[in-house]
């Protein structure tokens, strides 16, 4: 099976070496401690992702801010205090030659009532949409607090580089707070974070090049970037590319594409007109014929004939992968030992259809994160479509406001 293009390495321009092209792309975990801190369910569960045979593994979501989550269950590190566990989570899931990539993120607006009374934003726009009730009005960040937040950033990569993870990746899509300050329909600064492009790409690029001053050349640093906000005035293709070519020109190590918002949740529904459609795949392509950065995209890829075709036709550099890997965390390795069985992630329902309708999001999301805590207690996943299962346990996670959207990438 040496002969896949799967199989392949793959060199970033710093020489680091991905040993091939899986890339295990980032779902929140829920599992931090009530303090927020990473705990040995993390190990436990990042130990299965290396061994299971990917050359990339991304974490979920970690926050900078105590203050500022997305969600119930992020690991935040804003200091050192959870440095030894921190150290065990970058040694276990970067056994088996594997890169382990710390994901940084802050939530911005999209941080939930049931968790933010006082969310911020670079101006004061609420979340729109069907999910709107769910966020509290943000205030404006005032140039000084913005400032704070590249620096927490930085110093996040910093710990993350120190505890032994092998490559960070800015969280920049999604409509959360990178996002935000990139879409002209959220961010009306007057400041020079708003405005044009080049200023409303300002943050992004401020917390990449102190990332760059406080890590050196050679550790990788990657981006989440959305192709499109998928809404009127906002974030569009155009911008897109122009952020792709800025931050390859100032030496940004991959990206990886994604789109739309809690608004508009492209990232979970894709933006082809099948069920088996890639995500994103044609706006990669374009990418990757402008600029000479690897691009990854995540979602839609199932079968090996498809993997094969996006990478043989350069349509992708990696082959992002996140829900499946859920369910069976060794794809690569079956892959390679020529044992893969496609895997079809589930539709589930509670037999009522207003019910799915209302609740689908937070159904989804919810299977897998009690698939992943199933992975870190040791057992296999457990396949159902019965939906009652995830919709109580969002419950007990979120309370009253289990309508509160949530993310699965």
């Amino acid at each position: 099976m040496n002969n896949l293009f799967v199989s392949e390495k793959l060199i970033l321009s710093n020489g680091k070496i991905i040993k091939n092209r899986f890339f295990k792309s980032a779902m929140s975990e829920t599992m931090a401690k009530r303090d927020n801190s990473p705990n040995i369910m993390h190990v436990n569960l990042y130990s299965q992702w290396a061994k299971g045979g990917a050359g990339i593994v991304m974490t979920g979501n970690v926050m900078v801010d105590r203050t500022a989550l997305g969600e119930p269950g992020n690991v935040v590190v804003e200091d050192e205090r959870d440095m030894d566990m921190l150290k065990q989570w970058a040694k276990a899931g970067t056994a088996n030659n594997t890169h382990l990539w710390m994901q940084i993120n802050h939530p911005g607006k999209q941080s939930p009532k049931s968790i933010s009374k006082h969310p911020v934003a670079p101006s004061a726009i609420p979340v729109g949409g069907s999910y709107g009730s769910a966020f509290y009005p943000p205030r404006t960040l005032t140039t000084e607090e913005v400032k704070g937040l590249i620096q927490r950033f930085v110093n996040t990569a910093r710990i993350a580089k120190k505890a032994g993870f092998t490559g960070v990746q800015i969280h920049g899509a999604h409509g959360y707070l990178v996002n935000q300050f990139l879409s002209p329909a959220e961010n009306h600064r007057t400041d020079h974070y708003g405005g044009t492009l080049e200023n409303r790409m300002r943050f992004l690029v401020d917390i990449y090049q102190g990332m760059r001053t406080a890590l050196s050349n050679n550790f990788p640093i990657g981006l989440k970037l959305n192709s499109s906000d998928f809404k009127e005035g906002g974030f569009s293709e155009d911008d897109s590319i122009e952020v792709v070519k800025k931050m390859a020109e100032i030496g940004i190590d991959l990206i990886e594409i994604s789109g739309g918002s809690y608004e508009n949740p492209k990232m979970s529904s894709g933006t082809g007109k099948g069920s088996d459609d890639v995500f994103f795949l044609e706006y990669a392509q374009k990418l990757k014929s402008l600029v000479d950065v690897p691009i990854v995209v995540t979602g839609g890829f199932r079968s090996l004939e498809i993997m094969e075709e996006a990478l043989k036709n350069e349509r992708t550099s990696m082959i992002g992968i996140a829900r499946p890997l859920a369910m069976v965390p060794d794809i690569p390795n079956r892959i390679f030992q020529g044992r893969y069985e496609t895997v079809k992630t589930q539709r589930l329902t509670t037999g009522f259809k207003t019910l799915d309708k209302k609740f689908g999001a937070a159904i989804g999301n919810s299977y897998y994160e009690q698939q992943m805590k199933r992975l870190a207690k040791g057992k296999q996943s457990k396949r159902t479509t019965n939906a009652w299962s995830p919709l109580l346990h969002t419950v007990m996670l979120h309370g009253p406001h289990v309508l509160m959207p949530r993310r699965s990438k």
